[in-house]
């Protein structure tokens, strides 16, 4: 599935969550956590959405009693200001760490901070802002920032250029509020086109951008795809990553269904003590109730490898 695809299905989705439906998870009686995991996975709104019902605060107390600790939504800046506030008491509630959501406007087609038009600068300076203000008001201090296409009419050097510029004066913005932005590089495949595509890349835009505020999001679906050799890449880039996100690849679903071993991926990450969120940014590999229960099995598998 598709970045532009999980926006699209959890925009269409929001619109029927906030108004909740006739079955409240929360209103039931709710099991004792059924599990202690060792990394902060993050599940998203409608991946228990059978085993959950549609309302958004039903789903993250879903969430959390089935152990998890962490929670991202791409769409969270689009949401009315009332949900936000509701999913952020919610998280609070319930002890959820709030992950990414996506900053800005993203170019999928068309060159925009490559480019180095400064409207384009101007417009996504303005997405910061405004996501700044969103990032308080759920408590978030990660928001994904993705540079946008190719701009096939320049060099690559100049290219690199215009979107360091860019992403410092941005840094600007988010380090008085200690808040990171985390550029996340797509692969060929499903993205196309786009100017960052793999993890040396990011860390050498990172290095240039030098601010705590400018950071790697290294999604291991996208960088399987793009580049393989998982944990030396990791690795080599780890000082630069400060989120991570997951999808097992063929299919992007949960791990367990593709090629790639989330045992020993997981296992280095947690060898590493990273104390962040991992963005469970895929699908399920199953539909309905017993599709989501096997996402949550998945999960306390490759998580008991770690004991």
């Amino acid at each position: 599935m598709k970045r532009r695809n999980f926006i699209k299905t959890s925009a269409l989705t929001s619109g029927s969550l906030a108004l909740g439906g006739a079955f409240s998870y929360s209103k039931t009686a709710r099991p004792v956590k059924a599990h202690t995991f060792n990394l902060k996975y993050a599940p998203h709104l409608g991946m228990f959405k059978h085993l959950a019902g549609k309302d958004p605060i039903d789903q993250l107390h879903f969430m959390a009693d089935q152990g998890f600790t962490a929670f991202e939504d791409n769409n969270m800046r689009e949401r009315d200001i009332a949900l936000q506030d509701k999913m952020a008491k919610a998280m609070q509630d319930v002890g959820i760490t709030m992950g990414v959501f996506v900053a800005h406007k993203i170019y999928w087609k068309e060159p925009n901070l490559a480019s180095g038009n400064i409207s384009k600068r101007e417009e996504f300076l303005g997405y910061i802002k405004t996501s700044i203000e969103v990032a308080k008001r759920v408590n978030a201090k990660w928001m994904t920032v993705v540079p946008g296409h190719l701009d096939l009419k320049q060099n690559m050097g100049y290219q690199t250029a215009n979107v360091v510029e860019t992403l410092k004066q941005a840094s600007a913005l988010l380090e008085p509020h200690d808040l990171t932005m985390v550029l996340e590089p797509l692969n060929f495949r499903d993205h196309p086109g786009l100017f960052l595509t793999k993890s040396p890349q990011a860390y050498a835009v990172c290095k240039a951008v030098d601010s705590p505020s400018c950071k790697i999001l290294f999604d291991i679906y996208h960088q399987q795809i793009q580049e393989g050799n998982l944990i030396p890449n990791i690795e080599a880039s780890w000082d630069e990553i400060a989120y991570i996100q997951i999808g097992d690849n063929p299919g992007r679903k949960e791990p367990t269904t593709g090629e790639i071993n989330y045992n020993n991926v997981f296992k280095f990450i947690h060898s590493k003590g990273f104390d962040g969120v991992l963005g469970m940014e895929h699908g399920n590999s199953k539909p309905d109730k017993a599709g989501e229960q096997a996402v949550i099995d998945a999960y306390k598998k490759v998580d008991d490898f770690l004991q």
